[in-house]
This record gives C-alpha cells, structure tokens and sequence, in this order.
C-alpha cells in the first residue's frame, strides 16, 4: 500500500465529510433532526465535541480511501463517488437501525431518511477522494 496516497486521501476525505457534514445535517437539516428525535431526554449536546467528531470523520475518511484505493480499472471522480455512496449507505443503516434498536433517540423517520444523506456526503467524499489520487502517481511495486 502507497502511504502516501492513503494519508492523502484519509485528511483530505475527512475534511470533506466535516465540511459536508456541517453544511447538511447542522446548516440545511438541523431542524428536521431535532423535530425527529425520539423520546430519549438531554441526550444530545448542546455543543458538538469536534475533536471526536474530526477523529469519526478521519475514520470514515480511511475506510472510504481504502474502498477507492482497492477498485480496479480507472480511478474517476464518478467511481469514487458511487464508491462512497454505497459505503456511506451501508454503514449508516447500520448504525441507525442498531441505535433505533436499542435507544430511543430517533424517530423511524431519521432510521430512513439518514442513511440516505450520509450516502450523499460519502459518495461527495470517495468523489473529492478519488480527484486527489488520480493526481498522485502511484508508487512502484
């Protein structure tokens, strides 16, 4: 593995999905998450804690590069994209359906709607992802 180009697509990947991540679920759809919640009480804060929020966005990040990193054929912005889209949807289904499951603290309707934004914000990360290494020439093996 290049690790350069690993590291390259993890930082710029995770700045990505703060950035789009603000922008949606803060900015366009605050809202809408907060008419949504469930009946849990003071279970969310009144602040985020954005260390802990950049180190999940890290983490996103890497996966995200590692899928891209791993397909064959030619790296393009379009295949980044449908390749964090897809991993963005899975995860966050995933993870909603197992807080659904065992909190009350979203509705039925954020368990839908919210896998498919995060999908949107993947699929924008694997897209910008996918742009920075197809201008980093890969290291000989």
């Amino acid at each position: 593995m290049d690790i350069r180009r690993f590291a390259s697509g993890t930082i710029v990947g995770a700045v990505t999905l703060h950035i789009v991540g603000y922008l949606i679920f803060e900015v366009a759809l605050s809202d809408f998450y907060l008419e949504n919640a469930g009946p849990a009480t003071n279970a969310f804060r009144a602040g985020n804690v954005q260390w802990a929020l950049a180190l999940a966005n890290l983490s996103f990040a890497a996966l995200i590069t590692l899928a891209v990193m791993s397909r064959t054929g030619a790296l393009t912005i379009g295949r980044g994209f449908v390749t964090g889209l897809v991993i963005g949807f899975l995860v966050w289904s995933g993870v909603d359906l197992v807080y659904y499951g065992l909190t009350h603290l979203w509705s039925l309707t954020v368990v839908i709607v919210d896998p498919l934004l995060e999908a949107i914000r993947n699929g924008i990360a694997g897209a910008i992802i996918a742009l920075v290494l197809a201008k980093i020439p890969k290291k000989a093996e």
